[in-house]
């Protein structure tokens, strides 16, 4: 068997396997759902070994989503971190077989203190499905594994199934991009999304010219000031914008009197203009639907400096 086909086996063996949990979704989620949202507490995610990495990645999800959560080790909770666990906590426990030992140890300590169970598994008979408020069905057919023992398919499941609930809660929640943005500051996407136009707007050295500046002279403006344009201006109002694109257009097209044209003649009376109190987000959307690098920045009709494309760092 080649490698390419080795790799398609695994692909389509896990694909069927996440295609198969539409079928195992009954009103456990709905409810698993639910109660999380109601909650006033925190969902707790643990998980023993490759569960427990998966439930890692699910918590982080989660928190970064609009649901409070975090990670925590069975084997370290039972060795004094269960006082992490407020009595208004949610705990999602997962385990494949729903026997692992870290994790059963925990559910005595979780009903005591009255904590809803949230279990994920592949065995509905399962020590931890009987002892689960809500039970989230992860069986797989078969693991990718040729030998059956490393968790491949089951652990993509899993990771699927915590999907779901993140997205389900996330829409429930009405959680918005600006919600997000609040989660990841040191992203891009939060960048575009909490930072102004005016905080990245380049305001120094502005490419201005008049109506009347000679091609000569746009040129020199254009080469010195490296934006790829000059705005024209009359009476410290926005008459038009000429980028390079349009000397280029006007040498092919006016050759002749090329040297005779003035602003007024190469100009776009129309340029794309932004408010400077506007997110970066705005800026990109409009630089998108026009099909340009470039906008110009106003403040109560002043023209104030020049945003691109590279500044919104996309």
């Amino acid at each position: 068997m080649s490698i390419q086909t080795i790799a398609k086996e695994v692909f389509e063996i896990e694909s069927k396997a996440i295609l198969s949990l539409s079928k195992k979704l009954d009103f456990n989620f709905e409810e698993a759902v639910k109660v999380i949202l109601k909650g006033k507490g925190k969902l707790i995610i643990s998980g023993m070994g490759k569960s427990g990495i998966i439930a890692k990645k699910i918590a982080a999800t989660m928190a970064s989503t609009g649901t409070p959560s975090f990670f925590l080790h069975p084997a370290e909770a039972y060795h004094g971190d269960l006082g992490m666990i407020e009595q208004d906590d949610i705990v999602l426990l997962i385990s494949n077989s729903g026997e692992t030992d870290e994790i059963l140890k925990l559910i005595p300590f979780l009903k005591e203190q009255n904590n809803t169970i949230i279990a994920m598994s592949g065995n509905l008979n399962s020590t931890l499905a009987q002892h689960s408020s809500y039970h989230l069905d992860v069986a797989v057919e078969k693991e990718a594994c040729p030998l059956q023992l490393a968790p491949t398919s089951s652990t993509t499941a899993t990771l699927v199934m915590g999907d779901a609930l993140a997205i389900a809660l996330m829409q429930e929640r009405n959680f918005k991009d600006k919600d997000f943005a609040q989660f990841h500051p040191g992203g891009s996407l939060g960048r575009r999304l909490l930072t102004k136009v005016e905080d990245v707007m380049q305001k120094g050295n502005l490419p201005i010219v008049n109506i009347k500046s000679s091609i000569q002279t746009i040129i020199s403006i254009i080469s010195e000031a490296r934006l790829g344009l000059v705005v024209v201006m009359d009476d410290n109002s926005i008459q038009g914008v000429i980028t390079d694109g349009d000397i280029r257009r006007a040498m092919e097209n006016s050759q002749d009197s090329f040297f005779s044209l003035v602003a007024a003649d190469l100009m776009s009376k129309k340029p794309k203009i932004i408010e400077a109190k506007e997110k970066l987000t705005k800026a990109q959307s409009i630089m998108t639907k026009s099909k340009v690098n470039s906008l110009l920045v106003i403040e109560n009709k002043r023209f104030l400096g020049v945003i691109q494309i590279y500044d919104i760092g996309i």
